[in-house]
């Protein structure tokens, strides 16, 4: 509960920073709710979510999850990520990224990693695709937004085999 103050700033600062996202945190009751629904996921074992930290900047710059956590499938989500707009284009997504690629495939053992986008996303959707991931598809009308719009999903993956070759992509844009 302590991330409230550490990401309300950043939270606040921008009201269209989470346009493309069905939970909005604008305000500190909406962060408030997001973070107490993040803490219920991870209690029933199916998001684990992250705040991310800049060390260049000192201080909190977003949020960032693995979630639709599939054990029997080892499978997940990495997604539900913000980043400060002022933040945004520093090469800290990517960063962020690769750590939880390699957090998941190395330590977790994962097979397989998915990342979705609201379709009308463009900069998550290049975002996914410079870590490399692979387009899969579209979920038509798959998501209710929080304003009563229905999104189609553009659906991404990486899996084990694919890794190594990541990997080494990954290394050479964060250096």
């Amino acid at each position: 509960m302590d991330d409230i103050e550490n990401l309300l700033d950043v939270a606040t600062s921008d009201k269209k920073l989470l346009q493309f996202s069905p939970k909005q945190v604008y305000t500190k009751a909406l962060l408030t709710e997001y973070i107490e629904n993040a803490i219920t996921l991870r209690n029933n074992q199916t998001r684990y979510s992250f705040s991310i930290f800049s060390k260049t900047n000192n201080c909190f710059i977003g949020s960032t999850a693995f979630l639709n956590i599939s054990n029997p499938d080892d499978r997940l989500e990495i997604g539900a990520t913000w980043i400060g707009k002022e933040f945004q284009g520093k090469g800290i997504n990517t960063q962020s990224k690769y750590l939880l690629l390699q957090y998941a495939f190395d330590s977790l053992q994962a097979h397989r990693i998915e990342f979705k986008a609201d379709e009308r996303n463009m900069q998550s959707r290049k975002a996914i695709e410079k870590i490399g991931g692979k387009f899969e598809g579209i979920l038509r009308e798959h998501t209710l937004m929080y304003d009563g719009y229905r999104r189609n999903t553009i659906c991404y993956s990486i899996i084990k085999s694919e890794w190594a070759s990541v990997q080494d992509n990954l290394i050479k844009l964060i250096k």
